[in-house]
Formats: C-alpha cells, structure tokens, sequence
C-alpha cells in the first residue's frame, strides 16, 4: 500500500553504532587535552601536572590537542572500520598519555589510569581480538617501561613497579572483559539484524503483494478519507488520477454510494453484498468491509473486488448451458425439418398441383431452408472445433476469398475490396476467416440493399505497424446500429432484421476468439456502419 516503509534497510545499523562511538571516544580525547591544558595554565593546578617536565608536558598536551582537531576533520572518512588506523590512533594516545604522566611524575601522577580508558575502547572497536590484546600489551609494556626510566633517573622508587604491575594487570583484565562483552554483544546484534533484515524482507513482499493484487484495498478513517489504498483500488475508484495524490482524497469524490454503505456498516455493522458503480467509467465493485481493532480511530478496512468478470463468468456459463440445450434440441429438429423438406419437394414436383397450393409449398420450402440455416448455426457453436491454424498472406487470401464469395451467391452483389501492404500475413484458420467474412459481408450486403436498393459492401485491410497488427474493415451503406443496441449485438439470439436468426455475429465473435482475434462495431462518421476484425500480425 502507499505508506512509508516504518523500517530501515538491514544491514547499517551496526556500522552506524560503531561510528558513533568513534564519535564519542574522539569527543573524549578532545575534552582529555583541553583538560590537560588547562591544567598546567591555571595556577591553581599547576603543581598536580607536569612537575617533572614542565616543557614536555605543555608540548605533549598541545600535539594531543592539535592531533583531535585533525581527526574531527576526518571523521567522515570512517576511520572505525579500518583496524590498522584504529591501532594508530590507539597507539598515538598511549604514547602521549604516557609522556604526560613521565612529565607529572610517574604513577604518583594518577594519569596511567587515563589509558584503562584507551584499552576499554580499543577492545569495542577494534574487530580483532588479537590485536585488540595487542594494544592492552602494548600499554602495560608503556607504562611499566616509564615506571622502570623514572627508577632509574631517581624520580621514582623500587616500590613504584608494584602499582605498576597491578595496573597492567588491570589493563589486560579490562581488555577481556570489554571484549568478552563486545562478541557477546556483537552477537546479539548479529541477530538482531538477522531478525531485522527478515521483518524489512517480509514488509517489503507485503507490500508488493498488496500493491500487485486484484482486490482492492483502501483505509478509511473516521472522516471518510482514503487514507491508503492500492493500484488495484486506484483502478477501480479513479483510473485518471495518478495513486500518490490520492492520500486524503475524500470518499465522496470517488463515490457517493460507498461512502453511504460505509456510514450504514459504522452504524449497524451491515454489509451489503450487491454490486454499484464505484468510478466514472462504468465499471461495477462489490465492496466488503471490515472495522481495525486496536486502532484509536474510527478506521475502515474496504475490500473492493470487480463485479464484471463475475458477471462474465456467469455469463459464460449461462451461454454454455444455453448453448448445449439448443444444440440437442437442434440435433432433433434436423431429423423431422428433413423429412417435411424433402415431402415438400416431391409434392412441388406435382403436374395436378393448383398455383395457390405450390405457393404454399413455396413457402414451407423457404421456412424450412431457414430453420435448416438456424440449426447449422447453432450445431456449428456448439462444436467449436479448434481452429486449424495456418500463415496466410492477406493479399493472396483475399483474391482468392472473392471469386469463392461470387461462385456461391445467385445474387451476390458488389464487393469493393481495398488492401495494403501485400506482404502481410497472419496465423489463422483460413475456413474460420472464410464464415466470418461470409456472415459480414452477407449483413452488409443485406443492409445496404434495405437502404439505398443496391447490394452493396465494402471490405478493406490495413496493418497497424506500431502494435503489429492486421485490420479488416466490412462496411455498409445502411442505416446503422441503434446506439442502445450496440452492446447486445454479439449476444446470441439477438437481432432487429426480420427473418434472421441472431446467431450471426454471436458466431462471428466466437470464431474470433478461437483464432486469436477480436471483433468490434464501429460507426463511421460518414453514417455507415463498420465492423472491424483485428489479428496479430506474423512477421
């Protein structure tokens, strides 16, 4: 759904804590030198450092400080995740702290402590243990070689190498400890980012199953605003309008209706299963409800599901039972309608039969012809037999489909045929092609005569290149398709023209459909009518 991502993408957090306190031991060594500074100037102080030393103290102190403020500078060159720069910047404090306290006196100083410090923190950043215990052994190495110099200078007693020792043995047991709980530490956030990684990773396929379902779904709050909704909503609701402006539309402005039936479920939890235009286009949703829990306001979950491939399912089967009864019942007629056309014939054949009673046979021989071409019809819908796919070349085919047209007709009219691109093909079933284009041309022939009084039809074929496509064009000189009886025109049994049997075009769509292809009525802005065949175009 359109909301942001309440997570952070796994995988940075422990480089993002690891250089915040690189961040927060350089502060440390910042204060650290400022402090020793301070110290040796203020007179207060004087006397507690650098005793011994007085001009390597102030001289230490000051390259400690200057070191910090280059290292601030570089502190977004992420200095942390390299150990070997870790080590050097570890190694520049112990020297430096150690030359501090040689200058203050020693242990006597109390400054060798600071370096506990110093271990503490190269333990939690340096990733190698190894060479973590490497530093804290260097710093018992620095201080108790500073202890043994000031022994043998005179500025500190025999007695001085005990605290010594005792601090080194501090240092290495800081060191163990500290990195004792970084593993263990380091572990925990290992799983942890494991765990977040899964929960970002799960997240993420929910919201692209969510965005890429056929359901839609939106969030209404208390004021009836659509909060979130998804692509499959946003095509339901509004197509026109793109799904990131949609936030905080209100419900009214996609429809009234859903808005009513989510104030009547706030009221009475009722659900209304019937299906209401949502969007502008025409397209029917039936919409499902369900109140959050837990939510502080008064938030509504709305399902929307598409009615109309329901209603083309239902469709379907409903043409399919429709379609299997008239084919049985057809089956049965075909029997008897031959016995009585045959008896008819013979009796028309009759030397002794008066005018008036041949032309009562005359018409139940014209009757029954047209009974015969209903049940062809019907028999031919209901076997549907897989199309016999070839590539045919559109040019070659349609000279070849008019003089077939002309041989099979006693009145068969004029046909203009216009083509281009003779080096079009398609992938077709040349018999299926051949009644499609019977059934149109027949209709418009039909038409045209009711019209102007001429047998009269059009047939064009054009390649639509961009979407690789072949077009033919029947058109008509009649009077055209009544607006409201254009989305019927394909519906079986349905018809205007007076002895037709409305399975003409049903036939047409169906055989279609069999061949990859589409059919369609398209008015002319001439007044003529205009039924289009589009099939993909072979290369």
């Amino acid at each position: 759904m359109n909301s942001p991502s309440i997570l952070v993408p796994p995988g940075t957090a422990g480089s993002e804590q690891n250089l915040l306190l690189f961040r927060i031991y350089l502060i440390y060594r910042t204060v650290l030198s400022v402090v020793f500074l301070l110290l040796i100037t203020m007179p207060a102080t004087r006397q507690l450092v650098g005793a011994q030393n007085p001009a390597l103290y102030i001289a230490v102190s000051s390259i400690f400080l200057f070191s910090n403020i280059a290292l601030l500078g570089v502190v977004a060159t992420r200095w942390q995740s390299s150990n070997a720069k870790l080590v050097l910047l570890f190694g520049v404090d112990i020297v430096c702290i150690t030359l501090l306290s040689d200058a203050s006196g020693g242990m006597s100083s109390g400054l060798p402590l600071l370096l506990a410090v110093t271990v503490a923190s190269s333990a939690v950043l340096i990733s190698n243990r190894t060479v973590a215990t490497l530093v804290a052994a260097l710093t018992v190495l620095a201080v108790l070689g500073d202890t043994l110099r000031l022994i043998s200078i005179g500025d500190a007693g025999i007695k001085a190498l005990f605290p010594a020792g005792l601090l080194g043995l501090l240092f290495f047991v800081v060191s163990g400890m500290v990195q004792l709980v970084a593993l263990r530490l380091g572990r925990v956030e290992a799983l942890a980012s494991e765990r977040a990684t899964d929960i970002y990773r799960l997240q993420r396929l929910n919201e692209q199953i969510v965005q890429n379902m056929q359901t839609g779904i939106l969030l209404v709050d208390s004021q009836n605003r659509a909060r979130i909704l998804n692509a499959a909503a946003g095509r339901l609701l509004d197509p026109s309008r793109p799904i990131a402006l949609e936030q905080g539309r209100p419900l009214t402005d996609y429809s009234r209706e859903l808005t009513d039936r989510i104030e009547r479920f706030r009221r009475n939890d009722q659900q209304i299963g019937s299906p209401f235009e949502a969007g502008g286009d025409g397209a029917e949703v039936v919409a499902k409800f369900h109140a959050l829990e837990g939510s502080d306001e008064d938030q509504v979950l709305v399902f929307l599901d598409d009615y109309r491939p329901v209603a083309a399912y239902a469709q379907s089967l409903k043409l399919s039972s429709l379609g299997r009864l008239a084919a049985s019942i057809a089956h049965e007629i075909r029997n008897p309608l031959g016995a009585i056309s045959h008896a008819s014939q013979l009796l028309n054949e009759s030397p002794t039969l008066e005018k008036d009673d041949r032309r009562m046979v005359d018409m139940v021989l014209t009757n029954s012809q047209r009974v015969n071409d209903i049940v062809e019809s019907v028999l031919q819908i209901s076997r549907r037999e897989p199309p016999q796919l070839q590539t045919v070349i559109l040019a070659d085919w349609i000279s070849g489909y008019y003089e077939r047209y002309l041989s099979g007709r006693d009145n068969p009219g004029q046909l203009n045929i216009e083509y281009v691109d003779p080096t079009a093909k398609v992938l077709v079933d040349p018999e299926h092609l051949q009644r499609i284009l019977d059934n149109l041309v027949d209709n418009a022939m039909r038409h045209s005569e009711l019209a102007t009084g001429e047998r009269t039809a059009e047939f064009r074929v054009r390649v639509n290149r961009r979407k690789r496509e072949c077009v033919m064009d029947v058109y008509d000189d009649g009077q055209g398709v009544n607006q409201a009886d254009v989305p019927r025109l394909f519906e079986p049994f349905f018809t205007r023209s007076q002895g037709g049997s409305g399975l003409g075009l049903y036939l047409c769509r169906e055989l279609c459909e069999l061949n990859q292809g589409r059919i369609g009525y398209l008015p002319t802005t001439e007044g003529r009518s205009r039924f289009q065949i589009t099939i993909e175009q072979q290369e």
